[in-house]
């Protein structure tokens, strides 16, 4: 069985301004004090895993470490099997130092050229670690398709790009609420709520 968190205060364990308003409007219901890694001057530590679970767990732990409190942290990225799961892992890299997501759709795009297969899909892993490095994990996808020029400027990331199944918009074109009801990270977070917290709504 999980090991359930009983209100109190969370620290989220990024320091990226996207993923952290998504959590916390996801956090929201539950009554839980939420300060971000960024706030109290946490660093980042580098990931290194060769898995969304294991870089999720590895910032997830550095920060409950570090903090005293229980933690929770995101790794997360787009998933292109005709580049072989690329950028995968490395999504944020792709973006560079200045996180320009722009240019990482732009090497998306240009790696798919010529190719026929534009399917994708976006994975989340959620890690919840407290000090004594308990950690439990979360994992949520959603299919799609990938579409060029991006199109839309809300959302983050690679937002711009994916049309999630059965949808006409991309997440950059969706109002928030209707991409919070089916996006990756909304997933695993309702696997987490269901399985750490005493009275979800």
């Amino acid at each position: 069985m999980a090991r359930r968190l009983a209100g109190g205060r969370l620290v989220i364990a990024t320091h990226n301004r996207g993923k952290l308003a998504e959590i916390e409007e996801l956090l929201q219901p539950f009554g839980v004090d939420v300060a971000s890694a960024g706030a109290l001057g946490l660093p980042e530590p580098e990931e290194t895993g060769a898995t969304f679970e294991a870089n999720a767990a590895l910032k997830a732990e550095a920060a409950a470490t570090a903090s005293g409190l229980p933690a929770l942290a995101d790794d997360s990225g787009l998933v292109v099997p005709a580049l072989g799961g690329a950028p995968g892992i490395y999504s944020a890299r792709w973006a560079g130092p200045e996180r320009d997501f722009y240019r990482a759709m732009a090497r998306v795009a240009a790696e798919l050229d010529g190719q026929r297969d534009r399917r994708g899909s976006f994975v989340a892993v959620l890690a919840l670690a407290w000090p004594d490095r308990h950690v439990e994990l979360f994992r949520g996808e959603v299919e799609g398709q990938l579409v060029f020029p991006p199109r839309g400027t809300r959302g983050f990331g690679y937002d711009p790009i994916f049309v999630p199944d059965g949808r006409s918009e991309t997440f950059g074109e969706m109002d928030p609420a209707a991409k919070h009801g089916l996006s990756h990270r909304t997933r695993a977070f309702r696997r987490l709520v269901a399985a750490c917290f005493e009275d979800a709504p």
